[in-house]
């Protein structure tokens, strides 16, 4: 190998990183990609060890089917961890919004603190992490409303999130995700929230996730997490994949440093399910005293 092509082989290692990462962060198995972007599941695999002479068009097939935004799928410094938000923020922004913005970038000027009112409790996690057995038993001890964020997504548009994924990809599915969240907090009223594994992939969301609830992730051990959803009778997105808990490992591996951005950590692993949500409960007691409380960070374990 010469020096110049050093540069290249780096460059497309990072690239396989990237597409690895993003197609962990929305859950999906290599099958699933190939599937859905029509590409073989061999050329991706090349893809991701970084040695896929990879072409643009290809490239943005495989960043659509995944409803990603091809530049994040390029190896790039980001300024940021917030980048993400602020592009896509950036992207929705009227002219003179973006004008506001730039001035305020250029230190021109200080905007009064946008007031987000605290929503309730959100439970962040991977599938079979208990959000809805434990949430629905928190929102009972509490008296405040459960809410399902995916079956409030179902209820909005008449289909289920299957159906929406496949008739309008996962592009769809999170600006929906995203419009009934936003319905959601218009109502004003306190609640614990379910949210789906994936919805730590849009930023936009997230954010609002974060900035709207006392955010606690639901962590424990990957084969928990399999065997729960086995127990339910879910392997949607990995049915039939021989390697799914390879898979599962990965999409923990990506979304981790996500969902520590959590405002508490409740590890279940090894507990019941009545000494996982007694574990809760002391996890979000300060919350119910003090609900401006939900800023502050915490870890239970």
């Amino acid at each position: 190998m010469t020096e110049a092509s050093d540069p290249e082989s780096g460059f497309l290692e990072q690239l396989g990183q990237r597409v690895r990462t993003m197609r962990a962060l929305r859950g999906m198995s290599r099958k699933v990609l190939a599937k859905v972007s029509g590409i073989s599941e061999r050329y991706i695999a090349q893809l991701e060890s970084g040695k896929g002479n990879v072409s643009i068009v290809l490239l943005r097939r495989v960043s659509n089917a995944m409803g990603a935004h091809l530049e994040d799928l390029i190896p790039s410094a980001e300024p940021t961890p917030d980048w993400a938000v602020i592009r896509d923020l950036l992207r929705k922004a009227t002219p003179a919004q973006i004008a506001q913005a730039k001035d305020a970038l250029a230190g021109g000027g200080l905007s009064a603190q946008r007031r987000i009112s605290f929503a309730g409790i959100a439970l962040i996690g991977l599938r079979g992490a208990g959000k809805s057995t434990l949430g629905r038993m928190l929102a009972k001890k509490i008296g405040w409303k459960f809410v399902e964020l995916n079956k409030e997504v179902e209820a909005q548009n008449g289909l289920s999130v299957a159906e929406i994924i496949a008739l309008y990809g996962q592009e769809g599915f999170r600006r929906m995700e995203q419009a009934a969240l936003s319905q959601l907090l218009a109502r004003k009223e306190l609640m614990v929230l379910a949210t789906g594994g994936g919805i730590v992939s849009e930023p936009l969301t997230f954010d609002l996730i974060l900035s709207s609830f006392y955010t606690i992730w639901l962590k424990a051990e990957p084969e928990e997490h399999m065997a729960r959803v086995r127990g339910q009778g879910d392997l949607r997105p990995m049915a039939d994949d021989r390697s799914a808990m390879a898979e599962l490992r990965n999409i923990l591996i990506s979304r981790e440093p996500l969902y520590a951005r959590a405002s508490a950590v409740v590890d279940t692993a090894g507990l019941s399910v009545d000494a996982a949500a007694a574990r809760l409960s002391d996890a979000v007691a300060p919350v119910l005293h003090d609900k401006h409380a939900f800023g502050l960070r915490s870890a239970v374990s």
